[in-house]
């Protein structure tokens, strides 16, 4: 199996070597940020991606997209700090089939790789708990109000981009990333960008 790895922290990528080292023939193919990852995988085509979420420029939610855009039936497992159930129902609904918190089990990594290699998805036992117990806590959360493509432009709001600058970053035009904007304030009941990035950083998507 060749699995691609988009992670901008060497360590992550060298942890996973050292998890998968009893799992049989893999190959690791690295990438640091959204943009090599998409070069990376067209070239390369692994037979899985395993991808962060807070990458350097825009996210992985982004980086799926494009990839799933390109190759519908490309198998990732989004990874991340945030074991937040609203990032996981996030990150399912915008393709991925797995979701792995960085903070969890290391044998939840190997455990997804397994699942989603052979075809299935995974999520682990306490996030998918969390999911399906939430209730109204999980409606509540800001995050759940938003799409991946949302959460996209509020995190690089937060990262101090122009509207213009987003547009450039996530393919899309300046009036489409200006009309989001104002949905996602409407949504969220917040009348400012300011309010917004406030409202990012509190929900750990900065």
């Amino acid at each position: 199996m060749r699995i691609l790895i988009v992670d901008d922290h060497p360590i992550v990528a060298s942890g996973c070597r050292a998890v998968l080292a009893d799992e049989g023939e893999i190959e690791i193919l690295e990438a640091a940020d959204a943009e090599d990852g998409e070069c990376v995988f067209i070239v390369e085509r692994p037979d899985l991606c395993i991808i962060d979420i807070n990458l350097p420029t825009v996210s992985g939610f982004e980086l799926a997209r494009r990839i799933l855009e390109r190759a519908p039936d490309a198998r990732i497992i989004m990874f991340s700090m945030n074991d937040d159930p609203a990032f996981a129902a996030r990150a399912i609904e915008c393709g991925a089939k797995g979701y792995v918190s960085k903070t969890g089990d290391p044998d939840d990594l190997v455990e997804a790789i397994r699942a989603v290699g052979a075809g299935g998805t995974y999520l682990p036992t306490a996030i998918a708990r969390s999911i399906a117990f939430a209730g109204p806590a999980l409606a509540q959360s800001p995050l759940s109000k938003l799409n991946a493509r949302e959460i996209e432009i509020l995190r690089l709001l937060s990262a101090g981009k122009s509207l213009s600058e987003i547009a450039w970053l996530v393919q899309s035009s300046y009036k489409t990333v200006a009309n989001t904007s104002s949905i996602m304030r409407q949504k969220l009941g917040v009348k400012t960008s300011v309010e917004l990035v406030r409202l990012a950083i509190d929900s750990g998507v900065a």
